[in-house]
């Protein structure tokens, strides 16, 4: 029941709107008459206000003709930089790239536009569908760790499980596991001086800093995985650097595991500042909470059963990164992330085929019809 030429047109309008984080509002208003012409009315939040975007959160319900509990379908608006000025470019082998210039967007445009030719096909009078109820969630700035989804208000939600089209496997995987991610901020302060003529007056944030990163162990690290981003200070050549900043990042699958860490590199840190008598501020954020949902829950079963009835081999696995998944289980909604075939996201090699971009808005659709 897929039209295959209407779902790449509507993927390439798609990925021809710019949609960088926090500047969403053209690809807002492209789903948002998308769902009106389907006789869906969607609603948009006050998220745009509470982040400094254009667009937020845009949500709709679809009634269903079958007396069964709603599903939550969702996919995210934005793409990572570089975002305006994308185009798809269609090769033949079916493959579809940007022009190389640019992200193409498959990350998330694909489940954007997978999502909306399911429901294009069950709203068709033409097939006269049965359906259980739907909700959809289409979420602003998801590339800056969720900060759209984070400003959500839950309680409008009715779904209790959620298919979240994010994760760049073959069609058929599907994450049911992800890590707590924690960013950090330490930021030194010394005293600055001429480095030639007063040096000793001098306390040089920038060596605090480097003694204290020097410390840290980055990668994996037992069960968690660290990274030092970024590191920034000082003003000119000759003057002893005042202050300095380093960023960086804790992931587990454990919460308690990540807190651990972040406390231990919190210590280096300091030590560090009274080694060199540097003053220490250090704040750290949670921008999301781990997460395990059980392959035996009935999200991941009609999983399961929706790839057999469409003819894939249906994976669960773990996946590194956060997704609004994460959010949806903090808030009782077990989910999983589904794959859509892209590649190479976060960079301008991204690509998606032409069928796994089809066999996912399949997979959607299989899932709206599941009668368990």
């Amino acid at each position: 029941m897929i039209n295959k030429e209407r779902l790449i047109k509507s993927f390439m309008e798609l990925v021809a709107t710019d949609n960088p984080s926090y500047g969403e509002r053209a690809i807002c208003d492209f789903i948002t008459a998308r769902l009106r012409s389907l006789g869906i009315t969607p609603y948009e939040d006050d998220t745009a206000s509470k982040i400094g975007g254009s667009a937020g959160n845009l949500y709709a319900y679809v009634e269903g003709t079958l007396d069964l509990p709603p599903i939550l379908l969702s996919a995210h608006m934005d793409t990572v930089e570089p975002s305006c000025g994308k185009r798809a470019v269609i090769h033949d082998d079916g493959r579809i790239t940007s022009d190389g210039k640019t992200a193409l967007g498959a990350d998330d445009l694909s489940g954007v536009a997978a999502i909306l030719e399911a429901l294009t096909v069950i709203k068709s009078p033409d097939f006269n569908i049965k359906h259980r109820p739907i909700e959809v969630l289409f979420d602003s700035a998801e590339e800056v760790y969720c900060d759209g989804i984070r400003n959500f208000d839950f309680s409008m939600l009715k779904s209790k499980e959620a298919y979240v089209f994010d994760l760049s496997e073959s069609v058929g995987y599907a994450a049911n596991e992800a890590p707590a991610i924690i960013s950090f901020k330490a930021d030194f302060t010394g005293r600055a001086a001429h480095a030639a003529f007063t040096p000793d007056e001098g306390i040089h944030a920038i060596k605090t800093a480097a003694a204290a990163v020097s410390q840290i162990k980055c990668g994996h690290v037992d069960n968690t995985t660290v990274n030092i981003g970024t590191i920034a200070g000082g003003s000119a050549d000759n003057i002893i650097p005042e202050r300095c900043t380093v960023t960086g990042e804790v992931r587990s699958f454990n919460s308690a595991d990540a807190e651990m860490r972040l406390c231990e590199i919190e210590a280096v840190f300091r030590s560090a500042a009274a080694d060199f008598s540097c003053k220490l501020d250090f704040s750290s954020k949670t921008l999301c909470d781990a997460y395990y949902v059980d392959p035996g829950h009935p999200v991941a079963q009609r999983f399961y059963k929706a790839c057999d009835s469409i003819g894939i081999k249906a994976t669960i696995c773990r996946t590194h990164g956060g997704s609004d998944n994460n959010h949806f289980v903090r808030h009782g909604i077990n989910g999983l992330v589904v794959a859509t075939g892209m590649r190479g996201c976060h960079s301008s090699r991204e690509y998606i085929n032409s069928d796994d971009l089809a066999l996912t808005s399949e997979l959607v659709s299989s899932l709206i019809l599941s009668e368990v």
